[in-house]
């Protein structure tokens, strides 16, 4: 599972630098004048020059980057529950899966907003889909609801065996 959401990660960071360079370089130029910040419901209240598209697959990288190098030292994770040597290894396997789960989320986030602003900016009007930011927050929260059921679960005394 874990490679399936790397490959999804990276696929998603591939398609943003390839929407970004389609904007900069491709053959519909993108206006002097673009919206660069959205409210909840995702209409554009800050604008800027197209240089600031530049910003998002920055931080995109710099989270996968951080978040992949986080997920490399699962024995100094804090978990919500008692550790014990008997539940350790599995406690370290759901923590390790719910940052690749979040990982893979939050960069497909930054791709689909990436997107959606660039469409955005082409129209000249619009912004970003009002269900964006319910459907993420959903998506992160459920994703760290489940995990955190998961490692309760876990800690259980006779669980996990």
């Amino acid at each position: 599972m874990r490679r399936s959401l790397e490959a999804i990660s990276l696929g998603a960071l591939a398609l943003q630098f390839w929407i970004t360079w389609r904007a900069f370089y491709g053959p519909l130029p993108l206006p002097a004048r673009i919206a660069t910040h959205f409210d909840l419901a995702g209409n554009p209240n800050g604008w800027g020059s197209p240089s600031a598209l530049l910003l998002l697959p920055a931080v995109a990288v710099a989270l996968y980057l951080l978040i992949s190098a986080v997920s490399l030292f699962p024995s100094v994770f804090n978990f919500p529950v008692r550790v014990t040597p008997e539940n350790r290894p599995r406690l370290e396997m759901l923590a390790i899966q719910m940052i690749a789960w979040l990982k893979a989320e939050l960069v497909c986030l930054f791709t689909w907003i990436q997107g959606a602003a660039i469409e955005a900016a082409r129209r000249g009007h619009g912004g970003l889909a009002p269900a964006l930011f319910p459907v993420a927050l959903a998506a992160i929260f459920g994703t760290i609801g489940w995990y955190l059921m998961a490692m309760r679960r876990t800690a259980r005394p006779g669980a996990g065996s």
